[in-house]
């Protein structure tokens, strides 16, 4: 009876210590199926670049002592002008402040941002005023211009939805795949530079020939003389009789 128990219990240890070691070597193994995030390779769909409608402004310094634009200011104004006849979508707000200091100053440089305005092309009925109070009177009220126009954007940037680092926890890290975040900053700069979000989805209008120069390069082709217009300074780069 002693020998029969003691081999029992010898076996169990055997057994505990493999079932153990079994365990041990699975935890191991990543031979197995491996579940891949569904997360895009090509850079341009995990960051796309996309047609929305945003706004542009520039910011009018008024002191309480002086009314007007100056000459950058007056500047400022007209290019905010040029641009909205190309590109603006809706009114040209101007945000005028009220109650403070340079009201005054800001009313009369209100003014004149209307002339500029009209000047560059920007009917008066699409130039809307709204008066505000500052929230904070430790800084100075400024006059705000802003229009809506169509704009690229991309991003944001900067985000890490996983560990790009090794990790045992991740047994597909060493796949051979782009990290999220990869290809973010020059999609969003490419936007950026973008003049006319339209060309994303379609080429521009073809612009007529230049007629008289057709005309021009049609008639020498029938005489048989040479199209191209000739070039003086091309002739400099020749090597002349006495150095050859």
């Amino acid at each position: 009876m002693t020998k029969t128990s003691a081999d029992r219990r010898r076996n169990l240890r055997i057994a505990l210590a493999l079932t153990g070691l079994s365990l041990t070597l699975g935890a191991c193994n990543t031979t197995g199926e491996i579940v891949t995030q569904t997360v895009p390779t090509d850079y341009r769909q995990r960051h796309p670049i996309a047609v929305q409608e945003g706004r542009k402004s520039i910011v009018i310094f008024v002191g309480k002592a002086r009314g007007g634009l100056s000459a950058a200011q007056h500047s400022d104004v007209a290019g905010i002008a040029r641009d909205w006849v190309r590109e603006g979508t809706g009114s040209v707000v101007v945000d005028v402040p009220v109650d403070t200091a340079n009201s005054r100053a800001a009313a009369a440089t209100y003014h004149e941002i209307r002339s500029v305005l009209a000047s560059g092309g920007v009917p008066s009925r699409a130039i809307v005023q709204h008066p505000y109070r500052p929230e904070d009177p430790g800084l100075l009220p400024t006059i705000r211009l802003s229009y809506s126009k169509i704009t690229a954007v991309a991003g944001p940037c900067g985000l890490w939805p996983e560990d790009v680092g090794p990790s045992i926890l991740d047994p597909g890290y060493n796949e051979n795949r782009p990290y999220f975040n990869l290809g973010c900053a020059s999609q969003r700069n490419l936007a950026a530079m973008i003049d006319n979000p339209a060309d994303l989805e379609q080429p521009r209008a073809e612009t007529p020939a230049y007629t008289a120069r057709r005309d021009i390069a049609f008639e020498r082709y029938r005489k048989g003389t040479a199209i191209a217009t000739p070039n003086p300074e091309a002739d400099k780069a020749k090597l002349s009789d006495t150095g050859r």
